[in-house]
């Protein structure tokens, strides 16, 4: 073994401790912030960080990117290859890091936890998120509504949710539309009965995972209760105790476009809106008659 000098780290060659020297050395230093690199392509790559070169372009749609392999792996987004496959299950992805994050679905394992409370999550990034309901921190603003979310991916489904009016994705089973894919594929598991999410403890497997982290709680007291000061009612999730506090509070935050009412949560303002149209999208298949809400249809 050949031990570092500089910092106790060990190789089993003479070449790799001669390599690992050039970070201490500074022979490939880059010149902007000071970052050391073992080998001179490591440098070129890194500086293209303050230069903006991007010199791999794909041939299908334009992206560029820094270097190839970042290339590679966006092209399988147009071949649809997914050569990494789940053992315990059919889901396939392009990455391998897509199916460690997946392996942990049927594991159950939650490395990155908070450090001010005892949530955990399965992917660092949920972490980041998660963090911001402590710091109240929310940069995304709706340009329509005023309203803030802590991720650009929430702000983005929100405006396509409650102010787009294009539905492109629709249901092969039902009919329903939807805005975004990913709440199609969420819907499609109503019809096939698909149930991805797994109990650790036991065999129970459920549809959606706000079910899951309920049964967690109800069954192996896994995870804490959210409760009410006011009335002690108790959720499962901080998000649902949050749109709970604002019906106490009086809170309304959700505006019709077409009149001056107010609602308290999406689902009641996107139930109200057909008011103002004359759109009757569901068709009783006995008599033909025409609704414009569902819950009409099923009393009629």
């Amino acid at each position: 073994m050949y031990s570092c000098t500089e910092c106790q780290k060990c190789f089993l060659t003479k070449t790799y401790l001669t390599r690992h020297m050039n970070i201490h050395s500074g022979r490939h230093k880059c010149s902007e912030c000071g970052k050391s690199y073992c080998f001179k392509g490591g440098l070129a790559l890194h500086s293209r960080i303050h230069t903006g070169e991007k010199p791999f372009e794909c041939s299908v749609c334009g992206k560029r990117f820094t270097d190839a392999g970042h290339l590679k792996r966006h092209s399988r987004i147009h071949s649809g290859e997914k050569p990494y496959k789940c053992l315990l299950c059919d889901k396939a992805f392009s990455e391998s890091g897509n199916l460690t994050v997946h392996g942990r679905i049927h594991s159950g394992e939650k490395p990155y936890k908070c450090r001010l409370c005892d949530e955990a999550f399965s992917r660092s990034v949920h972490l980041t998120i998660h963090m911001r309901v402590h710091t109240g921190e929310k940069p995304h603003k709706c340009s329509v509504c005023d309203k803030s979310f802590g991720t650009s991916i929430h702000l983005q489904r929100h405006e396509l949710r409650i102010h787009g009016d294009v539905r492109p994705h629709s249901c092969f089973y039902c009919g329903k539309q939807f805005a975004i894919d990913g709440d199609l594929k969420c819907h499609i598991r109503v019809h096939i009965g698909a149930k991805p999410y797994s109990c650790s403890h036991c065999s129970e497997s459920f549809t959606w995972h706000g079910q899951l982290k309920e049964h967690l709680l109800k069954s192996h007291c896994e995870g804490a209760w959210f409760t009410c000061y006011i009335c002690q009612k108790k959720f499962s999730c901080k998000d649902h105790l949050k749109k709970h506090m604002q019906r106490h509070e009086g809170v309304k935050p959700y505006v019709c476009d077409e009149c001056p009412k107010r609602f308290y949560r999406a689902c009641e303002l996107k139930c109200h809106q057909p008011v103002h149209s004359d759109y009757r999208q569901f068709c009783c298949f006995l008599c033909d008659a025409q609704f414009k809400r569902k819950y009409e249809l099923k009393k009629h």
